[in-house]
Order: C-alpha cells, then structure tokens, then sequence
C-alpha cells in the first residue's frame, strides 16, 4: 500500500513539475520569438482566428513548452517513483498527450505542427524522461 501511496505522489508532482515547465516556457516565449503585429493569443476564439497569422517559428516555443514540460514532468515521476519508474513516467506522457490532443481540438494548428507536437512532444520525451530519471545505480565494489 505504501508503494501505491508514493508512486501516485510521484505521478501527482511529475505533473505538477511537467505544467510549471509547460506554463513557464509558453509565457517567456512570446519574448524570445514575438507574434506577428496584431497576433492576440490572450484567449481560444483570438488563438483560433489569428492561427494564420503565425510563423513556422512561432510554433517552436508550443512544441518546446510540450516536450520540456513532458520531459520534465516525466523525469520527476521516474526519479521520485517507489517503482516502475518507466511506466509512471509513461503516465505523464499519456496525461500530457490527452491535453495536447484537447488543445489541437480546440484551437486547431497546421497539420505538420499538430502531427510533429502528437507524434514528438509527448510519449518519446516521456520515454526520455524515464531514462533521464531513474536513479544512478552505484557500482559493485570489488570487496
């Protein structure tokens, strides 16, 4: 019972970990790469109709908040896990993948942005995640 208690802390904060991340990238990346003049991506109707206006280089900073988020997210579970730290970082991926597949559903995107950010920014990084993770195991000690 204790394992499930801290593999579910571990899950809840990898999430937490992986959206602190997502937000922080997605609201410092608008000074990094600045819209298009007019662009307001204050609320989903103004995303939804200024989508067009968009740059290929304004997808970078969505695509990079997704995989470091997810990355990150994942790495915490993995490293914080009690045990299967591959599949617990695997549930990170899958929690960020539904709200990546809401986000495309709701705003919507050129399609090689929505299939780059589905296909890329999600389960690989929190495979990633999972290895960058795990604990370090110390050597054997030839005593």
């Amino acid at each position: 019972m204790k394992i499930i208690a801290f593999n579910t802390i571990a899950v809840i904060s990898g999430l937490f970990v992986g959206s602190l991340v997502n937000f922080g990238i997605v609201a410092l990346g608008p000074y990094v790469i600045p819209y298009p003049t007019g662009v307001d991506m204050s609320d989903v109707e103004s995303m939804q109709e200024n989508m067009k206006l968009l740059k290929p280089i304004n997808f970078l900073v969505p695509f990079l908040a997704h995989s470091l988020g997810t990355l990150a997210g994942a790495a915490f579970a993995a490293r914080t896990a009690a045990s299967h730290p591959t599949a617990l970082a695997t549930v990170i991926g899958l929690f960020f993948l539904a709200g990546g597949i809401a986000m495309v559903s709701m705003v919507g995107g050129p399609p090689w942005f929505v299939l780059t950010d589905l296909l890329l920014a999600y389960l690989p990084m929190s495979i990633a995640g999972s290895y960058l993770g795990r604990p370090k195991r110390r050597p054997i000690s030839p005593e």
